[in-house]
This record gives structure tokens, C-alpha cells and sequence, in this order.
């Protein structure tokens, strides 16, 4: 599992095009230390690759789950290789981005855009994100 990440808004389409490479690099950062059923907290999962799942070896109610469970990501029919392109559109935009902005440039209705630009938003204002810690630089400060 890769932590690359992409420096131009051309790299990331470039780079999230493919759904599979989006689920990997979204479970590198979610779960640097391997998947956990976000059921019962068992690390015994296992990957199914043609579904883009994990299966909990435990025996329970909702055994299987995506990367989506439990994130902004959850309930969207939107792709990944969209929401992701997004949300490097949303974290280097200098001045901000439109719903229209997005809408445009992902191909995307502008109410889908709007709502992906929304979790976003609520999921920084609910500190869905770890706060900065030690030295940190910042532009135009």
C-alpha cells in the first residue's frame, strides 16, 4: 500500500482514475496496521478483491464492509476516484472552491457536487481530522 501523493490537480485524476488504487490508498490511511471490522474491532479480516470488500471472520451481523463504512464516503454513489479528485481540489485550492468549480471539472451534477463539498466541510468542522501538532508552516500567514 502506496502513500504517494499527488502534487498537481492533472497528477490526482491521473492518479485516482482507477477504483482500486483509491481503495488502497484510502486503507493505507485509514488502517496503517491492517483493516479492522468496524463492527466488533477484529483485526481477522480478510479482502475480497473482485468486490472491493472485507470480510470479518467473526460471526455477526454486517460481516462485510467497504472502505466507505463509516466516513464521509458512506451512502454516495459517487466513486471514489471522484470524491478523492475532489478532495485534493478542496485541500489545495488556495481561496476556496465552488460546488460549480467541482461540478465542472469532475463531470459531476452541480448538486452532487454540492454534496460532496458538504461532507467535507461537516466532516472538518466535527474534527473529523487530527489537529496539527509541533512546528507547522503555513502560507501568507
Amino acid at each position: 500500500m502506496s502513500l504517494y501523493t499527488p502534487a498537481t490537480l492533472q497528477k490526482a485524476i491521473q492518479y485516482f482514475a482507477d477504483e482500486k488504487t483509491c481503495v488502497e490508498y484510502l486503507a493505507a490511511r485509514r488502517w496503517p496496521n491492517g483493516a479492522v471490522c468496524p463492527s466488533c474491532g477484529s483485526k481477522e479480516v480478510r479482502f475480497i478483491p473482485t468486490r472491493n470488500i472485507w470480510e470479518c471472520k467473526a460471526k455477526h451481523a454486517k460481516r462485510q464492509f467497504s472502505i466507505k463504512v463509516g466516513t464521509i464516503f458512506e451512502n454516495s454513489a459517487i466513486p471514489l476516484s471522484k470524491w478523492l479528485v475532489a478532495l485534493w481540489m478542496i485541500a489545495n485550492c488556495k481561496n476556496g472552491i465552488s460546488s460549480y468549480e467541482i461540478s465542472r471539472a469532475l463531470g459531476l451534477t452541480q448538486k452532487s457536487a454540492w454534496f460532496v463539498l458538504h461532507r467535507v466541510r461537516l466532516a472538518m468542522r466535527t474534527s473529523f481530522f487530527d489537529k496539527l501538532t509541533g512546528d507547522v508552516e503555513a502560507d501568507e500567514t
